[in-house]
């Protein structure tokens, strides 16, 4: 299994989802081989076997792929590509010195020290992630190569070309969920040729299903949809807490990125406001569009009722929306969308857009179109407003997301991969 982080480095909703499907695996006996870019010490390896792609060493002179990596393409990496850096660090590199490197560098005799980031680096990591991958797949025995997101689909190509074993890859996202409609052209080939490849795809709603047939021509007999589960981290469970101010938390967390719909949250907080002052607005996260959100805020004089956290992760995210009254996920497209689940399970009221994946296994989640503002805010004002709204989902949302579990994922997954095996 290649996948691009693991708890409890993780940088978003990937890690979570990896792990968890890692976990509920090895408890149904399957043995998993975990590739990261990069281990840091601390990882949870009782259950499974990690390798560190950093130890990796790699001669690309007795590469048998050594032709197909020297024609490599390399592009301009844009900063939505890389959701989780902030706007500050963000760069682009000089390419022509990087292809220089990537040529004639001795590094591909060496041990290469991947920085396992979301760094302008990135599509350099990605290529020789995969050139490591074909090593790895030489030496280890497997039966079913399973590649995560864009990132490790390269990878996982180049695992099956040099074993000959099937590929599963799991889309996660896609580049029109990060992009709309304008995407970028090299990263759509990437996902699109891992599609191609792969001998089944795993997609992790109807709605990212939809996207993979429609914009990538996929035949849908290749496809199979498994949703994520809420419990792959065994967190106690944290109670609502007294907050040390009277205002009513109105919470958006996620990336602060196109494909969230952080203009869409301020738009709406705008709205309430006009009719309702007892409210503060949470912004929790880092991305591309941060200085463009602080920004609207400033410009629409609210900055007094609104804060920004950066990104939390963890018992963070937990304690975060122990202070919340509302969780509110404006997504433009959200393939599935793990945090409203975190909201509900501490009984938190979510109001989702139904451009999402999660909207298509919630029941107790009220549903609106991310585009629709006045929506989004008179629902944002009910549920402040009206107790029964709250209460309706202290009893019942907790009670849906425990059965949305990963063991259940996993089984399907299985049943996949027997399949390929035979």
């Amino acid at each position: 299994m290649f996948g691009w982080e693991f708890p409890p480095h993780i940088a978003g909703g990937l890690g979570t989802a990896c792990y968890g499907l890692t976990k509920a695996l090895a408890k149904q006996n399957v043995k998993v081989l975990f590739v990261v870019p990069r281990l840091y010490g601390d990882e949870d390896k009782s259950q499974w076997e990690l390798i560190n792609a950093s130890d990796v060493v790699i001669d690309i002179e007795q590469s048998e792929l050594k032709e197909y990596w020297q024609n490599v393409k390399f592009m301009r990496i844009a900063s939505h590509i890389i959701p989780y850096v902030s706007p500050e660090k963000f760069s682009m590199l000089d390419l022509q010195q990087l292809k220089h490197e990537f040529q004639t560098n001795s590094i591909f005799s060496q041990r290469y020290v991947f920085s396992g980031s979301y760094d302008h680096n990135l599509f350099f990591e990605v290529s020789r992630y995969a050139l490591i991958a074909s090593a790895i797949a030489s030496k280890y025995s497997f039966d079913v190569i399973h590649a995560h997101d864009w990132l490790t689909y390269p990878a996982g190509i180049a695992a099956k070309v040099a074993s000959g074993k099937p590929l599963v890859i799991h889309v996660h996202a896609t580049e029109f969920d990060r992009s709309g409609e304008n995407i970028n052209q090299a990263v759509y080939e990437i996902e699109r040729e891992g599609m191609l490849k792969a001998d089944h795809i795993i997609t992790v709603s109807n709605w990212t299903k939809r996207i993979v047939i429609e914009k990538y021509n996929i035949d849908p007999n290749k496809i199979t949809t498994v949703y994520n589960g809420a419990d792959a981290f065994q967190r106690s469970l944290v109670k609502r807490l007294q907050k040390p101010f009277p205002e009513k938390v109105v919470t958006f967390l996620g990336r602060i990125t196109f494909q969230k719909g952080p203009d869409y949250f301020v738009e709406a907080a705008r709205k309430v406001l006009q009719k309702e002052q007892n409210v503060r607005f949470v912004m929790a996260g880092y991305g591309d569009m941060f200085n463009r959100i602080v920004q609207m805020v400033a410009r629409y004089r609210i900055g007094h009722k609104f804060h920004f956290t950066g990104f939390l992760k963890g018992e963070d995210v937990d304690l975060m929306f122990a202070f919340s009254d509302v969780y509110v996920m404006p997504s433009v497209s959200e393939p599935f969308g793990i945090s409203p689940l975190e909201a509900l399970r501490i009984g938190v009221p979510v109001i989702i857009s139904k451009q999402s994946g999660v909207a298509e296994v919630l029941r107790h989640a009220i549903k609106v179109d991310f585009w629709d503002i006045d929506a989004i805010a008179d629902a944002i004002y009910g549920t402040i407003n009206y107790k029964a709204i709250p209460t309706m989902f202290e009893k019942y949302g907790r009670e849906e997301v425990e059965q949305l579990r990963w063991d259940k994922a996993a089984s399907q997954v299985i049943e996949i991969y027997r399949r390929l095996k035979n």
